[in-house]
């Protein structure tokens, strides 16, 4: 039985199936997997708690799913590709029996060192293989793991230690970055002076930097592997249990635990991966994020290994030690399905063809985005430069709480639009609603972004505070789960995301999406990338705020600045043409590339008094450069 859709016809066949009847939609592709015990029931939920559970009183273990079923079919497949910060140092291919080895040896590992089902582990690495090892490993034995990116402060993570009571961290002495070293171990130990529930630290040589063991606490990974070959039994679990927690950044300094449970996830990421990249039994996957991020869980490890698939797992940056290594491994892996963001693109598309020049990438069949709608122009310079015009995009939408993509082309099935996600995939029920949360039908219509069914994937809650869950997702609008986005259906019924609803200015009465603008100021020749924010103006109630990346040239800001704005005016009206516009060295970013727009809506209306948490940002220092800017805009 093919879960696999092959034409746009059968696309909207199996789409209308799956909204007449979710439960024999989501039950079909459910039994291509081993149960333990089948489910009583396919669905319960509501969404006024909300309580959502899938596969009610099913049993099981994904890693058997991912490993042991292929053990004897494909065991001498390729399942894990790693390519190292550095190019010179050698490849390592793992296969599945590999992997199904190292995944029960380190099983063992934990078990010996007292972690058991329903405990926490953090894991804090660089992206090696022993990362995806160890996420794997709590996995078979039930353990929750929460896989923290190896970038953030000591104080992010204790944060996050502390939230979700862990019992054990995993870490690296250091981690490879571009040219930096990065004192991995250091930060831990930090952290840790700030908890209290950690009882054991297992630690990773990768670097060689020179670290302090606590005795009885610290061991080395290769110390405490020692002796523990031979198969670990795979710990039976609801389909409701724990699967992982990942840590998000909400509006409040608090971090935010999002819960994934273990059967309705596997279900979805393996039926969106197989769909949306159209993934074939023998290609190559690449997704270039971290498995720090939902995008490295849902698309590095669960989806792919769930289908089998060979991944490739980089350590590295897009820009080192030159700005086509992206490219260079494309050719020297064979990649054919190619996943990344739109921020990587923007920055590789500064540098020009010169890059992309030596390598064919011949074997690339499908180019993804992610993370944020791209924008026309370098939706068009990936398509005609890096897929030679060939290659279908699939610009996808998702979030982390909703564990899978939700609405994506299908890859060379579904006609595309530049910065459009196109249309929802199968078992997923989109809808518009206005502000009073009024269901606006039809096509040609815009507001705010919700879902009114629930999907396999979705989160259950958030760790140990369901009610933040429940005012988050559920108290906007009554019986549905918002996604906090606001959203264009156009005349053909493709969605177009509008950036998040507090990203969009009400200029005029007239309501703005800032991702709208953005397409339209990055469409400047000479603009590398922007973030438009709105803010207090006497006249028009909020004036949009535009601050710009840009390469001067020979110009002067003034000009630069009011070509800008004509651009604006040209491509979308007088009405979107921003009020101001500020040429900045750099945008405060997250670690995962995610725009932090409250600094950026605080510096335009002159509030900088407390700016909340900036631990998570990749340049604080960016901040003190944008308000300096504005001052002098100002005066």
């Amino acid at each position: 039985m093919s879960l696999k859709i092959q034409t746009l016809s059968g696309y909207f066949h199996e789409y209308q199936k799956s909204v007449l009847n979710p439960e024999a939609f989501w039950e079909r592709i459910a039994d291509t997997f081993h149960w333990k015990k089948r489910w009583d029931k396919v669905v319960e939920w509501n969404f006024e708690e909300p309580k959502i559970e899938w596969f009610v009183n099913g049993k099981l273990n994904i890693t058997e799913n991912m490993l042991d079923r292929y053990l004897y079919t494909a065991g001498d497949r390729t399942a894990i590709i790693w390519e190292p910060n550095d190019p010179s140092e050698e490849v390592r291919k793992i296969t599945y029996r590999e992997l199904f080895d190292m995944v029960n040896q380190f099983s063992n590992t934990l078990r010996a060192n007292g972690v058991g089902k329903g405990d926490r582990v953090i894991i804090y690495m660089p992206m090696v293989p022993e990362a995806a090892v160890a996420m794997i490993a709590c996995a078979r034995i039930g353990a929750i793991h929460s896989v923290v990116f190896a970038g953030f402060s000591s104080n992010a993570l204790a944060d996050r230690i502390n939230d979700c009571k862990a019992k054990m961290v995993i870490t690296s002495d250091g981690n490879f970055r571009g040219a930096k070293t990065i004192e991995v171990k250091k930060v831990v130990d930090e952290a840790l002076e700030k908890t209290e529930t950690i009882e054991k630290m297992i630690v990773l040589k990768r670097t060689g930097t020179e670290v302090t063991m606590q005795n009885g606490r610290d061991i080395w990974w290769h110390d405490a592997i020692k002796g523990h070959e031979g198969e670990a039994q795979a710990e039976s679990m609801d389909a409701e249990d724990m699967l992982f927690i990942l840590y998000t950044s909400g509006s409040t300094g608090k971090p935010k635990g999002v819960v994934h449970t273990t059967g309705g996830y596997m279900v979805y990421t393996y039926f969106s991966f197989l769909n949306v990249f159209q993934y074939k039994t023998g290609d190559v996957f690449w997704c270039s994020a971290d498995i720090g991020w939902i995008t490295g869980h849902s698309y590095i490890i669960y989806g792919p290994l769930l289908a089998g698939a060979s991944i490739v797992m980089f350590e590295g940056v897009p820009t080192y030690p030159n700005p086509g290594r992206f490219w260079e491994v494309v050719d020297k892996h064979q990649v054919n399905e190619f996943y990344t963001a739109p921020t990587a693109i923007r920055a590789l598309q500064a540098f020009g063809q010169e890059p992309l020049e030596p390598f064919k990438l011949d074997s690339l069949r499908v180019l993804g985005t992610v993370g944020e709608p791209i924008n026309e122009e370098a939706w068009h310079w990936y398509h005609d430069h890096v897929g030679k015009g060939k290659c279908p995009i699939v610009d996808t939408w998702w979030q982390t709480e909703t564990g899978g993509i939700l609405v994506s082309p299908i890859a060379g099935i579904t006609p595309t639009k530049p910065s459009y996600a196109t249309l929802p995939l199968p078992g997923i029920q989109p809808v518009i609603v206005d502000n009073e949360g009024r269901e606006l039908r039809g096509n040609s219509v815009e507001g705010n972004l919700c879902i009114k069914y629930p999907w396999p994937g979705m989160l259950r809650t958030t760790y140990g505070d369901h009610e933040r869950c429940k005012q988050t997702y559920f108290s906007s609008f009554n019986g549905y789960y918002f996604t906090g986005d606001g959203v264009k259906r156009d005349e053909d019924g493709y969605y177009r995301i509008l950036g998040r609803v507090d990203d969009v200015i009400n200029v005029s009465g007239h309501r703005m999406g800032t991702a709208e603008v953005e397409n339209a100021i990055n469409e400047h020749p000479r603009v590398i990338e922007s973030a438009v924010v709105g803010y207090p103006h006497n006249i028009k109630g909020q004036g949009i705020y535009a601050f710009v990346i840009a390469d001067l040239d020979d110009r002067t800001v003034q000009n630069l600045t009011n070509e800008i704005k004509v651009t604006v005016n040209n491509i979308i009206g007088p009405i979107a043409r921003p009020d101001k516009v500020q040429i900045v060295p750099g945008l405060p970013k997250t670690r995962s590339g995610k725009i932090m727009r409250r600094i950026l809506r605080k510096i335009a209306s002159g509030d900088t008094d407390n700016f909340g948490d900036t631990s998570t940002l990749l340049d604080p220092d960016v901040v003190d450069k944008i308000m300096e800017g504005a001052r002098e805009i100002d005066q």
